[in-house]
């Protein structure tokens, strides 16, 4: 039987999504949470077994690319409508 590298098993991958997962509930800002989703893809990918034997660098390489699409999605998707923050001209005072 042939022995798949531990940077190959899915699990590995998943567990570090779900680690990343927590970082963005301490630290909030989608920066964790598309690198959560990114890694959480390659894990869900290597679920396909001809991509076990995929390199380490490979795989980072994916998985950062991945987390790049995912934050441009989430901000995207969870930005403020317009460019600019609302401002204010008067005061309800007046």
């Amino acid at each position: 039987m042939e022995s798949i590298p531990l940077y190959a098993t899915w699990w590995l991958w998943i567990a570090a999504a779900l680690g990343l997962a927590i970082l963005e509930t301490l630290a909030p800002g989608f920066v964790f949470l598309g690198f959560a989703i990114g890694v959480a893809l390659v894990g869900l990918l290597l679920l396909i077994p001809s991509v076990t034997g995929w390199s380490l660098p490979l795989l980072l390489l994916i998985a950062a690319l991945l987390s790049l699409v995912a934050w441009f999605i989430l901000r995207r998707s969870f930005a403020l409508r317009g460019s600019a923050p609302k401002t204010f001209d008067h005061d309800i005072n007046d």
